[in-house]
């Protein structure tokens, strides 16, 4: 089965009254955790930005502080999934402003992580990588916006 186009799905939802598209949000939140996650975002959360931010940086630095320190690959495994569910969480926003933020308390603690992080080249790639990505986004942005994102920047790039 193939899904539909957005503009698809959009031209058919404008024919749904008020009821059809509730029962339709509810019955899509039913099926995937990450739907609701999106829909608890957009109901709750989207109205207060810089809440969902710090709560999405707490929640980074609990998982630093669970993650593996056995050995090497289970430290490097539990960094990889911080970053993909701090991504997850981005593309929930969609500012980019909630990105930079975001991204840049990652690179802190993935920097603070030692010694692991100065042991293992993979580390220190995905620091890069994210780094890379970062500044890309901060160009972008306004330009008060830009100037204290480099400058929140410049502390933790080497």
């Amino acid at each position: 089965m193939k899904a539909a186009s957005a503009k698809e799905l959009k031209d058919e939802l404008k024919y749904k009254d008020e009821k059809e598209l509730l029962e339709i949000v509810l019955r899509l939140s039913r099926f995937k955790k990450e739907n609701k996650e999106l829909l608890t975002y957009l109901l709750f959360e989207s109205h207060h930005e810089d809440d969902y931010i710090d709560a999405i940086k707490a929640h980074i630095d609990e998982q630093f502080l669970n993650i593996n320190t056995r050995n090497i690959y289970y430290a490097k495994k539990g960094v990889r999934k911080i970053l993909k569910e701090a991504k997850k969480y981005i593309r929930y926003s969609g500012h980019k402003e909630t990105e930079v933020s975001v991204l840049i308390h990652f690179c802190k603690l993935l920097q603070e992580f030692q010694p692991y992080y100065s042991q293992s080249k993979v580390l220190r790639d995905i620091h890069e990588r994210q780094i890379v990505l970062i500044k890309v986004r901060i160009s972008t942005l306004h330009e008060d916006l830009q100037y204290d994102y480099k400058q929140e920047l410049n502390m933790i790039d080497y």
